[in-house]
């Protein structure tokens, strides 16, 4: 997912900014977290049916990295993070236009294989030995949000890998190379029957913030804050609570 967020940047930098297409076709870029990938999937189709003439392009990522993009120039018109750290990052960089929007909440859950024969039941079996768990890196907000459970549980655990975004923590579980991966809860629930769920009774001491907001340097600033209330607004709360996400 990392790879393929640093390629849309450099594809985009090269197509001179972010400049639309030649057949006139507005093109809006949407940097949202990996978390949000199928919410706003869904939204971007119903902004296109709304908008015809509009392209909507979604580059997913951790935030952390997708912060770093824009920070580096990376066009982009609006920005939706899973943590209020990066948003604030760029809020006091002046790369974002106007207040940021918190839109929802999210925490993490147990994702394991369907019909969980490790017998994970909580976070504490995490930290059992033999267990092949993964986590997302501590700068990704997963990763944090991770960081902040085990202090608050005093339990340490021993990843065998630590993953750049919350799907590619997803994936291992789902592809059978790792018994147990933290993930948020609408993550899991994405996974459909590749995966099951184990609750965390401590998880809402690590839960997770999303803004969102639109950028400075962004091409279609009105486009922008179209988007950014069809997140915040009555279809994207029912999107995003069919998904699983909490209110903000």
């Amino acid at each position: 997912m990392r790879t393929a967020a640093l390629l849309l940047a450099a594809v985009l930098a090269l197509a001179g900014c972010g400049a639309d297409p030649a057949d006139g076709t507005r093109t809006l870029t949407v940097s949202a977290a990996a978390s949000l990938t199928d919410v706003f999937g869904e939204l971007e189709r119903r902004f296109q049916a709304a908008h015809p003439g509009v392209d909507v392009v979604l580059n997913l990522g951790s935030s952390s990295e997708l912060a770093s993009q824009i920070a580096n120039g990376a066009p982009a018109d609006v920005f939706a993070s899973a943590s209020t750290v990066q948003m604030d990052e760029l809020v006091a960089s002046g790369l974002v236009d106007g207040a940021p929007e918190v839109f929802a909440t999210n925490v993490l859950q147990i994702a394991v294989a369907p019909g969980n024969p490790a017998g994970v039941q909580g976070f504490a079996d995490l930290a059992r030995p033999g267990l092949a768990v993964v986590v997302c890196a501590a700068q990704v907000p997963c990763g944090a949000a991770a960081q902040r459970l085990q202090a608050v549980t005093g339990v340490t655990l021993a990843p065998v890998s630590e993953e750049p975004d919350v799907r590619s923590v997803l994936a291992k579980v789902t592809s059978g190379n790792a018994d147990a991966g933290l993930v948020y809860v609408t993550d899991a629930r994405s996974a459909g029957d590749r995966a099951d769920g184990v609750d965390i009774a401590e998880a809402g001491a690590a839960t997770t913030t999303y803004p969102i907001a639109t950028l400075a340097g962004a091409a279609h600033p009105e486009l922008a804050r179209e988007f950014v209330e069809l997140v915040g607004g009555p279809q994207g709360r029912a999107v995003l609570a069919a998904a699983g996400f909490g209110s903000p």
